[in-house]
C-alpha cells in the first residue's frame, strides 16, 4: 500500500515572504521569538515595528535576527516605495503584538506609519495577534473593531489568558510564540484566511496518551505526545469554537482560548469525556487510550528480587469512543481516531474501515503508525473516513495543517 505523501509547496519555490509587524506593547519582546521561529522554519521575514515598539525592543535586535533592515516610517528608501511594495509582495503579514490602538487603526483604515500602510496594501492573509489588558480586549470599541476586521477577512487571533502587565491576570495575554508561528505557517499553507465557521460551537477534544499505573513508579502507556489533539484544539479555538481539551499526560503549552482538563488514566479520561460530552456539539477522541490496565496496582515499588516477577494480569479498559457514540445526542458530531498498522489480515485502510463500522462515529481520522510516523512527530498524514463511505487522503503536513483539514471535514457534518 502506498502511504499518502504530497510535497509541501513552500519547499518547491523561493522562501515565503513574511512581514512581521510589531506593536508598541510590553509583549513586543516576544516578537523576537516569533521572528526566530519563522526564520528557522525557512521564511524570509522583514520586521516592520511601530515607533513605540522600538522603545521596547531596539531595531538592532530585529535586524540581527532577520538579516534585513528595520524601518518605521514611509520617508526612508522612498524610491523603493516601501509603503506599497511591502504589502504587495508579502505572502503573509503577521502583527504580534497587535495593541488596541493598532487594531483600531487597522479597522478604520488609518495609515500614519509604515506598518499601517502595509496593512492597507496587503492582499495576502493577514494575522493580527492581540495583546492588551482584559478591560481593553473586552471594551465594546475593541470588540467592534475586531468584528469589523474579521468581516473583511483578517484573522484576529484569540488571545491567551494569564499574567499580564504588573500583577494583573486575565484574558488578553499574547499567545505562546510557538503557537503564533504555527498559525502563521497554517495561513501560508492555506493561502487564505482561517474561517470563523465554528464560531460559538461547543467542542470537546481528548488528547495525549493514558497511563495505567503498575506501582508508584511504573506504568503501562504509549508514545502519544498529544501534539495532534492540541493542534485540533488550537485550530478550533481560532476558528471560533468554545473548546475544552481533556489532556492525558501531555507536556505542552495550553493553546490560547482553550480550557484544559488534565487526566492520567483511561478511567479518568472516560469520566471527564462522558461528563462533558452531553454539552458538546462536536466530540473528538484523538487521545491514545490504553486498551488494558493492570488488575492490581502495587502499593509500593515492585523490587527486583532474586526470583522472577509474578506474571502481570491485565483487564480490558472501557471503549470510550463506543460509549460516546452510544450515549450521543442526535445533533452531536463524533470524530474518532485510529492508529493502525498493516498485518496479514489487511492493510491500514482495511483495518480503519472496519474500525469505523464497529465504532459508529461520523468521521474517523486514520493514521498509519510506526517509527517516525504519527506519534512523537511534528507532522502527520493519513485518511479521513466518513460514515457515508467517502474517503479523503490527508497528505503529510504539519499537525496544525492536518487539524485544519479535519475541521474542514467536520464543518459540513454540523449542517448535514
Amino acid at each position: 500500500m502506498t502511504t499518502p505523501s504530497t510535497p509541501d509547496p513552500a519547499t518547491e519555490s523561493d522562501p515565503p515572504s513574511v512581514i512581521l509587524g510589531v506593536g508598541g506593547g510590553i509583549a513586543a519582546y516576544k516578537a523576537c521569538e516569533v521572528l526566530r521561529g519563522l526564520t528557522e522554519t525557512g521564511h524570509r521575514v522583514r520586521v516592520v515595528p511601530t515607533a513605540s515598539a522600538l522603545r521596547f525592543v531596539g531595531a538592532a535586535t530585529f535586524e540581527a535576527l532577520s538579516g534585513l533592515p528595520v524601518r518605521t516610517d514611509v520617508f526612508t528608501d522612498v524610491p523603493e516605495v516601501p509603503h506599497v511594495r511591502l504589502g504587495q509582495n508579502a505572502d503573509l503579514v503577521v502583527v504580534a503584538p497587535a495593541t488596541a490602538d493598532l487594531i483600531a487603526k487597522a479597522a478604520n483604515g488609518l495609515a500614519d506609519d509604515l506598518l499601517t500602510n502595509t496593512l492597507l496594501t496587503a492582499r495576502c492573509p493577514v494575522l493580527l495577534v492581540p495583546a492588551m489588558h482584559t478591560e481593553m480586549w473586552e471594551h465594546p470599541a475593541t470588540r467592534a473593531n475586531v468584528a469589523t476586521l474579521r468581516e473583511r477577512g483578517v484573522v484576529v487571533a484569540e488571545p491567551a489568558s494569564g499574567r499580564l502587565t504588573g500583577a494583573d491576570t486575565g484574558r488578553g495575554r499574547l499567545p505562546d510564540p510557538a503557537e503564533i508561528v504555527e498559525l502563521s505557517r497554517l495561513l501560508l499553507a492555506r493561502r487564505e484566511a482561517l474561517p470563523r465557521d465554528l464560531d460559538g460551537r461547543r467542542v470537546l477534544i481528548s488528547a495525549g496518551g493514558t497511563r495505567e499505573p503498575l506501582d508508584p513508579v511504573r506504568f503501562l502507556g504509549n508514545r502519544s505526545s498529544g501534539r495532534q489533539g492540541y493542534a485540533l484544539a488550537r485550530v478550533a479555538a481560532q476558528r471560533g469554537a468554545e473548546v475544552t481539551l481533556v489532556a492525558a499526560n501531555a507536556d505542552l503549552p495550553t493553546p490560547a482560548a482553550v480550557h484544559v482538563v488534565r487526566v492520567g488514566s483511561a478511567e479518568e479520561l472516560r469520566t471527564e469525556m462522558l461528563r462533558r460530552a452531553p454539552d458538546a456539539e462536536v466530540v473528538v477522541m484523538s487521545a491514545a487510550v490504553a486498551d488494558f490496565r493492570p488488575t492490581l496496582r502495587a502499593e509500593h515499588k515492585i523490587k527486583k528480587g532474586a526470583s522472577d516477577p509474578a506474571a502481570l494480569e491485565l483487564v480490558r479498559n472501557p471503549d470510550i469512543l463506543a460509549e460516546l457514540v452510544a450515549r450521543r445526542t442526535p445533533d452531536t458530531v463524533i470524530v474518532g481516531f485510529a492508529a493502525e498498522t498493516g498485518d496479514d489480515a489487511g492493510d491500514v485502510l482495511h483495518h480503519g474501515r472496519h474500525k469505523l463500522q464497529r465504532k459508529g462515529c461520523d468521521l474517523l481520522v486514520l493514521n498509519e503508525v510506526g517509527e517516525g510516523r504519527a506519534f512523537e512527530t511534528e507532522d502527520n498524514e493519513g485518511w479521513l473516513l466518513y460514515a457515508d463511505g467517502r474517503e479523503q487522503t490527508l497528505p503529510r503536513r504539519a499537525k496544525s495543517e492536518l487539524a485544519s483539514m479535519v475541521w474542514d471535514g467536520v464543518f459540513p457534518l454540523l449542517h448535514a
